[in-house]
């Protein structure tokens, strides 16, 4: 049984990975952990992704990838006095315990076509077991809560919902992008659920008086480019860009499309709606429970329903304020700081219930 004051060993194999929802999740989380409570991070013998997390970070091991993590993490942990191990993205050791594994999505399971099948195999071997042994599971939002109940018949009272949140350097002041017309911007990445085809086809279907160009940032400009998007003179491809351009882009967009097929949470239209931008969204997943009644609905499997949606915007000023407004109340729903007093809460119950069985 691992001592009740002994530090949380998180692992830190997120921090390999190029940073997307999950690994920001998961860099905030263990940021405000690192604040309240000992916690050390292992890591593997790779290149780290922006390491500055406010706690010690261990290299481990000599393996890497899921090597790593199936067989030097849970060795080292043992030869540790097993302590207790929190997993913030996603995958973990499937056979260590004591462990509190976090899985925010199945969208693999829903959506394979996003998916290589070698990467579909992995997670059918690996994530059930790992769930069932685990004290805990977090996850973020109710939606996603239900479809790990669903799918792996995870019992609800050992599931916990643990929100995203908006990064505290993303500010609603500053300079604005200048792209020479209005735009109408998306953040995507190369899967097939992010549904940016339709979008796409919407907005060179819509009649707009207001915004001209559609502009996409992510590391999804390639595929778009060689596929079916050429001649699409409206479309501009921007690429992965760093947080202050993407600040910048947001507060200069006459609104934000985020037509996702389905999304554990999806945190780029909260950040839209901290620059003050309006939101068109795709009614599927958790984007209801996450945006409420601040964004605009459309139904994501209709190319006709998009164009609709993104001809209000552009036709309606006092509809884009109203969203404007409400996009700002929301997203103050959702801090980081509460979304660690849950981690937090989840740890102390969990290191009483190894206390007391």
């Amino acid at each position: 049984m691992p001592s009740p004051t002994a530090p949380v060993v998180i692992n830190g194999r997120f921090l390999t990975h190029t940073p997307t929802g999950v690994q920001r999740w998961a860099r905030e989380i263990t940021r405000g952990l690192a604040t309240r409570m000992p916690v050390i991070v292992a890591a593997p013998p790779e290149d780290l992704i922006d390491p500055d997390l406010g706690a010690p970070i261990l290299r481990v091991g000599r393996l890497r990838g899921h090597a790593w993590e199936q067989w030097s993490l849970p060795r080292f942990l043992r030869a540790s006095g097993s302590p207790l191990l929190l997993g913030l993205a996603n995958t973990g050791p499937a056979l260590y315990r004591p462990q509190i594994a976090s899985h925010l999505d199945i969208i693999y399971v829903r959506h394979p076509e996003s998916f290589a099948r070698s990467f579909r195999l992995l997670y059918r071997a690996l994530i059930p077991g790992l769930l069932r042994r685990s004290e805990r599971v977090l996850t973020v939002s109710a939606f996603s809560a239900g479809e790990l109940h669903a799918h792996f018949g995870l019992p609800a009272e050992k599931i916990t919902v643990v929100h995203a949140a908006v990064g505290p350097d993303f500010r609603p002041e500053g300079p604005k992008y200048d792209a020479g017309d209005p735009y109408l911007l998306a953040v995507s990445s190369p899967n097939r659920h992010k549904n940016f085809d339709a979008l796409m086809a919407a907005f060179e279907e819509a009649r707009t008086s207001t915004v001209r160009r559609l502009l996409i940032v992510g590391d999804q400009a390639r595929a778009f480019q060689s596929g079916g998007a050429r001649g699409r003179d409206r479309v501009e491809f921007l690429g992965r860009v760093d947080d202050a351009r993407l600040m910048a882009l947001y507060r200069g967009a006459a609104a934000f499309a985020f037509p996702s097929l389905y999304e554990g949470f999806g945190i780029p239209p909260l950040e839209a709606q901290r620059m003050g931008t309006p939101v068109l969204a795709a009614r599927a997943a958790s984007l209801p429970e996450v945006l409420g009644d601040s964004a605009l609905w459309v139904d994501p499997t209709d190319v006709a329903d998009i164009r609709r949606g993104i001809e209000r915007l552009d036709a309606d000023p006092g509809l884009r304020e109203r969203l404007s407004r409400a996009g700002r109340e929301n997203e103050a729903r959702f801090s980081w700081e509460a979304a660690v007093d849950r981690v937090e809460a989840v740890i102390e119950d969990v290191r009483r219930s190894l206390r007391h069985p």
